[in-house]
């Protein structure tokens, strides 16, 4: 337990950003997860329109450092993939 007020407030600040930080990788996963639900329904118009809206969401979270850079590079790029897959 934090004794020292600098430890308390430090604390308080810990919670306050993991929950923001949560909240955003919930979102960045919620957008991933609808573009491979219109890939799994073989909607290539719909999942690359979901594509569009979940890169700069990705993006943003990994210039943030939620996420590693390259986390979101490899996201990107097999979500990609799979919807040129639908297309061939």
């Amino acid at each position: 337990m934090a004794n020292s007020p600098q430890a308390r407030k430090r604390a308080r600040q810990n919670d306050k950003r993991r929950l923001h930080n949560a909240s955003l990788r919930s979102l960045a996963r919620t957008s991933i997860k609808k573009v491979q639900g219109a890939i799994a329904a073989g909607d290539q118009q719909a999942a690359q329109a979901a594509y569009q809206s979940a890169v700069p969401v990705i993006d943003r979270i990994a210039d943030k450092g939620i996420i590693n850079k390259n986390k979101a590079a490899r996201h990107k790029s097999r979500l990609n993939a799979q919807i040129k897959a639908l297309a061939g």
